[in-house]
């Protein structure tokens, strides 16, 4: 018994497969998710320029938290997304074992990229956080909870949305 391929077949198909790799990857990232104790705004930070971060300014707003390194082909891919947000939203990014201040700059260069980056090159910042995958993204609600954790590639709208959800 043969099946005629016909338009909404293929499209049930599809919607099909593509809501099993939703449902997928989000038992994925929930196994991968981080069990995160410290929190972000107790650090005192400096970017790669030297300038301090003041994690004080974004009281009472929405914080994504990215960690991600240079080595990291996913982390690169997601690059212009996470870029694409820091011009909404207030992002932290955290290069982890990336190398020094002046080829995280390089990189950022290189890549027409614009939001802020610490430098955890020893990956000190990474393991007080428990972040063993990478990229990985947390999301801090406007009270400064953390709401949302997302290992792996992340779309723009998808972070859009769960920013939305928190709110």
């Amino acid at each position: 018994m043969s099946k005629k391929w016909s338009i909404k077949w293929i499209t049930k198909e599809t919607l099909w497969v593509l809501f099993m790799f939703f449902v997928m990857s989000l038992v994925v990232n929930y196994i991968r998710k981080p069990d995160i104790q410290a929190t972000i705004y107790d650090l005192e930070l400096s970017d790669i320029s030297g300038k301090k971060v003041d994690l004080k300014s974004y009281d009472g707003k929405p914080l994504i938290v990215h960690f991600w390194a240079t080595w990291c082909p996913t982390c690169r891919l997601e690059a212009s997304n996470i870029d694409t947000l820091s011009k909404k939203y207030n992002l932290l990014s955290i290069a982890v074992t990336s190398g020094s201040d002046e080829k995280l700059k390089t990189f950022m260069k290189e890549n027409k990229l614009a939001y802020t980056v610490v430098n955890d090159a020893q990956g000190v910042l990474s393991r007080k956080f428990g972040i063993q995958a990478f990229p990985t993204t947390l999301i801090y609600n406007k009270n400064g909870e953390l709401k949302f954790t997302e290992v792996g590639y992340s779309t723009t709208l998808g972070l859009e949305a769960r920013i939305t959800l928190i709110n």
